[in-house]
């Protein structure tokens, strides 16, 4: 059984990926503002707390094993918070979820950058990219930043989807993307077996 802290928990890929799991057996501790939102279950224990607060994070992630952040990077706790609060606490390993927009969709070109991609989610997406290129200059912590495809939403729990690194993946028709379930075992099989120690991996049909 892990030990692992999950930033955000009451959000959608946070709530997703702390039932997963809890499926499996885990041991969750939910930290969330606002952590009445979170569904009461055996292994889940939740916090009230704002986690962009260094010394408020500390004591709440120590002991644990893996610290999920699953918080928005805009507005949201920040690459050199979240590994502080890693190493202060003597946790080792810390998984992000990330965006898609830092994804390439040919070489040096990522999809933020290209004419199509929504003004509306550009300063998320900015924020996210910033964040991987922080946790990139980090040799200590062990971290994972795992990005879903362009189309991230709720849906079916399938089993069945692709791992790719640093390139968008798409479908037979062009179609990038993966539902939050689907990205939640990905998560956890990453957290259950390591293979992606300091990298970026991507999920997606």
């Amino acid at each position: 059984m892990t030990q692992v802290a999950i930033l955000g928990i009451t959000g959608n890929a946070g709530s997703r990926i702390a039932n997963e799991l809890l499926a499996r057996g885990h041991s969750v501790t939910g930290i969330a503002r606002d952590p009445s939102k979170a569904v009461p279950r055996p292994g889940l224990t939740t916090v009230a707390a704002d986690a962009t607060q260094l010394a408020a994070l500390v004591p709440l992630i120590q002991g644990h094993d893996v610290v999920v952040s699953s918080t928005r990077f805009a507005g949201g706790i920040d690459a050199a918070t979240l590994l502080a609060a890693a190493r202060q606490a003597g946790v080792p390993r810390v998984v992000v979820v990330g965006g898609a927009g830092s994804l390439e969709v040919a070489p040096g070109v990522a999809l933020i950058d290209t004419p199509q991609f929504p003004d509306a989610y550009k300063a998320e997406a900015g924020a996210g990219r910033v964040f991987l290129q922080a946790l990139r200059a980090e040799q200590g912590i062990d971290w994972t930043f795992v990005s879903p495809s362009a189309v991230f939403a709720p849906g079916e729990r399938t089993g069945t989807f692709r791992l790719g690194g640093d390139a968008l993946l798409v479908d037979a028709q062009g179609n990038s993307h993966i539902s939050m379930e689907d990205f939640a075992i990905a998560l956890a099989d990453e957290i259950e077996r390591p293979r992606h120690a300091r990298q970026r991996f991507t999920v997606g049909y």
